[in-house]
């Protein structure tokens, strides 16, 4: 019998973007869905640094197909047998497990614990550009960070979010705004700037230049929370100055400097990291979390609260359109998100 097969965009070897070989079409076997996955057809894809950073040039050579690719929005094909959220013709999105395979691909498994209902107001292309965005986002505001979602209790209370343009700093930005923070978001060029503004934030400073001596002139002596999505070394010393006593930083950005943890002592500020891709890398006995949080989120897409934040659609999507997209992102001035759908 033969093994059915689809479309994906893959890679043997881990090469710049500019090497046509970074990124190819392949066909690869079609999978099924077994215990709790879902099998689902794929209708968009969105791009984020996860996937330039898996991708970036390494010595080793895979000997099957590597598919990346952690933004999915697309329809329900198959249920695995102990499925109880989803059935088959379901519109859902997520972004999946960094453990699996990726989700550029005409078809994907996911465990169904990790994904949500797709905003009915929004378009697949709309869609995909949301899941491992506001996964991040969410988990670093209210996992992370403890932000009550109790507007009253945030009353006064101030967050500086370092890089508040890109994919998680756009979801981060309308979510603190929702949650009645004064929100100061970093950005360094006019459209990114009006972008920040755009999404709620009260103030944008620039991440370029010192933070404190910028804050003091809008009435802030210190920030309550800093979320860091850009260059945790970079903004280290900037981070402890503004930080207020007791507070509390998360970064999401890895570093291969050492930090000076003593800096946050005097103030008792509390450093967490935010990975979202922890609950499902690890089986965590609360993994349905996800499938929870991007329920809220697409129930504040449908009531208007939240946006999208696609900046750029490409179509079909095939080894070329991906390989620009990934070029685009690594080039640090992106602002939203890129998507790409239809094969």
């Amino acid at each position: 019998m033969t093994k059915e097969t689809m479309k994906a965009v893959g890679l043997y070897s881990y090469l710049p973007i500019e090497n046509p070989e970074s990124l190819i079409d392949v066909e690869v076997e079609k999978p099924s869905a077994a215990g709790r996955d879902l099998l689902v057809k794929v209708k968009a894809i969105s791009v984020n640094p996860v996937d330039y950073k898996v991708r970036s040039p390494k010595n080793r050579v895979e000997s099957a197909p590597r598919i990346l690719g952690w933004d999915v929005a697309g329809v329900v094909e198959q249920a695995g047998p102990d499925c109880t959220l989803f059935r088959p013709g379901d519109e859902v999105f997520y972004a999946g497990s960094i453990t699996r395979p990726g989700g550029n691909s005409e078809y994907h498994l996911v465990d169904e614990r990790i994904v949500g209902t797709k905003p009915s107001t929004l378009d697949f292309a709309q869609a995909a550009a949301l899941p491992l965005t506001a996964i991040t986002a969410w988990e670093s505001l209210y996992d992370r960070l403890s932000i009550s979602r109790d507007k009253a209790a945030n009353t006064g209370k101030t967050i500086l979010i370092i890089g508040a343009a890109g994919g998680v700093g756009s979801i981060a930005t309308q979510l603190a705004k929702y949650s009645g923070l004064t929100v100061i978001g970093t950005a360094s060029r006019p459209e990114s700037t009006e972008w920040v503004k755009g999404l709620g934030a009260d103030h944008v400073i620039n991440h370029f230049e010192a933070f404190l001596p910028q804050l003091q002139p809008l009435g802030f002596d210190q920030v309550d929370y800093v979320l860091c999505l850009n260059s945790t070394e970079k903004h280290w010393t900037n981070m402890a100055e503004a930080i207020a006593p007791q507070g509390k930083i998360c970064s999401i950005v890895e570093t291969d400097e050492l930090l000076n943890l003593t800096l946050l002592k005097n103030k008792s500020v509390t450093f967490v990291w935010e990975l979202m891709f922890t609950r499902s890398m690890y089986q965590t006995p609360d993994m349905i979390e996800q499938h929870k949080l991007l329920n809220d989120i697409a129930r504040l897409v449908d009531e208007g609260v939240i946006r999208t934040t696609t900046s750029e659609t490409l179509s079909p999507i095939h080894a070329a359109n991906l390989r620009l997209a990934h070029a685009k992102l690594e080039s640090g001035r992106t602002v939203g998100k890129v998507v790409l759908e239809g094969f």
